[in-house]
Order: structure tokens, then C-alpha cells, then sequence
């Protein structure tokens, strides 16, 4: 089997699923550019865990797990099956490089997770597991959390970190269709020309290097998840980005695939 690509998704406010733009529609077409993964496992920057942890129930629940939006969001469920089998094989694979894992018996699905795949993958019938990270860990420490992930893309799993390219709610325009500020353009650019140049070392310094990096990601969680996904891959890494638009202004929904 050819490896799977890994993916970087933005995935924005938790109104995703509920708003209709370019992201939606490329969500909604994103299944159709991939071969049918086995399971699907998702690095959410809403689950922070020391040690990483990684979820092992059968049949996850979808966590609403944010306040203040329309009644319709809430009615959302993501019914996909969970696969204790896989959250064991991560946990084996993570061990064997070194990194503490362990499972959860019952974590279900933040938004994070779900409200990405109920556009991508409607059907729900592909299994999901969730994987931690950490918020105080550095971005290097992801990458080799990728690292030890790699065997999973030659067994037909489907690699995705989910967060977001640019993330201050602080600044938050509430009009969804607002355009970026300067400042969240400028790092937006850096960052896809970073990747595009495949420059590793200037990304993993992204803190200290990208303009504007404290402005748009005040805290990094949500940049975190992509250091997972190009990991995975490692350093022979090509780079496509699959979509760029702004929510609110300044929250870049920028995706790219990595193979």
C-alpha cells in the first residue's frame, strides 16, 4: 500500500458545519481528492494531556464543548465508531520511540475533531481516534510525535491535525466574512511560503522567526497539530496547499497535505 498523505485542517469557530463559504465547500470535497482511509486519526488542539493520551472508547460521544452559538449546532452529533485496536497500536508505536502514552476509556469527539468531519466525511462510518497534545511541549516535540506515527500512513490510516493556521479570538471580528488584518495575512503568507520552500528548521522557530507570530497565536496549541502531520512525514515532506480563507477575520482556514 502506498503511504497516505497526512493533512493540516484549520477548522476555524465551532460554527464550521453551520456556515456556508469556500471552506465548507472545500470540506465537503476533500474525501473525494483522498483514497478511503481504514480509520482516521485526528491531533485536535482541544485536547491538552500530560502524559499524551489517546482515545480508546468503542462508540465516542461529540462533545459540545463551547457556549453562545445557534441552537442548530447543538443538535450536531458525529456518530463514527472509535477503534480501541488502533489507539493501542498508537500507544505501541509511541512507546517504542520513547514517548509516554496512554489510553482514555471514554473521550469523545471535540469540536476539534468533529466539526471538520461531518463536512469531510458525513457518512461517519470511517473509525475515529483522537490524540492529544501538549500545550507546553515545543513544536519539535510534536514533529517527533509525527515521526513516531509513520507506519500508521502504510496501514491505510489517515493522519489529520486539526487547528488553525492563525488563532487570537482576542481580535475576533464578529463578521464571519470579515477580511484578515495585515498582521494575520503577513504570518499566513510566511507560513505557506515556509512550506512551500520546505524550510524545517525556519518552521520549527516559527516563534521567533514568522512576523507577527505572538499576535497570531498567542498561545500555540493550535498550531501545534501541524507539526504532527508533517512529522509523520518527515523531511522528504512535499507540501500542497488545499485551501485558503479567512473566518472572522482572524482565523486563518488555511489546509495543506503532506506526502
Amino acid at each position: 500500500m502506498n503511504p497516505f498523505p497526512t493533512l493540516f485542517i484549520s477548522h476555524g469557530a465551532p460554527d464550521l458545519p453551520i456556515r456556508e463559504g469556500a471552506v465548507t465547500h472545500f470540506l465537503k470535497s476533500l474525501s473525494q481528492q483522498l483514497p478511503k482511509p481504514k480509520a482516521i486519526l485526528m491531533v485536535s488542539a482541544h485536547w491538552n494531556a500530560e502524559p499524551l493520551k489517546v482515545s480508546a472508547t468503542p462508540n465516542p460521544k461529540t462533545y459540545h464543548d463551547f457556549s453562545g452559538f445557534p441552537e442548530a449546532l447543538y443538535q450536531l452529533h458525529y456518530p463514527a465508531p472509535g477503534s480501541p485496536e488502533m489507539a493501542d497500536r498508537v500507544v505501541r508505536l509511541l512507546s517504542q520511540s520513547g514517548i509516554a502514552c496512554q489510553t482514555h476509556p471514554s473521550r469523545g469527539f471535540d469540536h476539534g475533531v468533529w466539526t471538520p468531519l461531518i463536512l469531510a466525511y458525513p457518512t461517519a462510518k470511517i473509525p475515529v481516534v483522537q490524540l492529544s497534545v501538549q500545550y507546553q511541549q515545543s513544536p519539535q516535540m510534536h514533529w517527533r510525535l509525527g515521526q513516531a506515527l509513520e507506519p500508521l500512513r502504510r496501514e491505510g490510516i489517515l493522519i489529520i491535525g486539526s487547528g488553525s493556521a492563525t488563532h487570537n479570538l482576542a481580535a475576533m471580528n464578529l463578521n464571519y466574512y470579515a477580511l484578515p488584518p495585515v498582521w494575520g495575512r503577513e504570518f499566513d503568507d510566511w507560513l505557506a511560503k515556509t512550506l512551500e520552500q520546505r524550510n524545517w528548521e525556519s518552521l520549527l522557530q516559527y516563534r521567533r522567526l514568522a512576523p507577527y507570530a505572538q499576535e497570531n497565536h498567542p498561545t500555540q496549541e493550535h498550531l501545534l497539530p501541524l507539526f504532527v502531520a508533517l512529522g509523520a512525514v518527515g523531511q522528504t515532506a512535499q507540501v500542497k496547499q488545499l485551501h485558503r480563507s479567512y473566518a472572522y477575520s482572524v482565523l486563518s482556514m488555511a489546509a495543506y497535505a503532506f506526502h
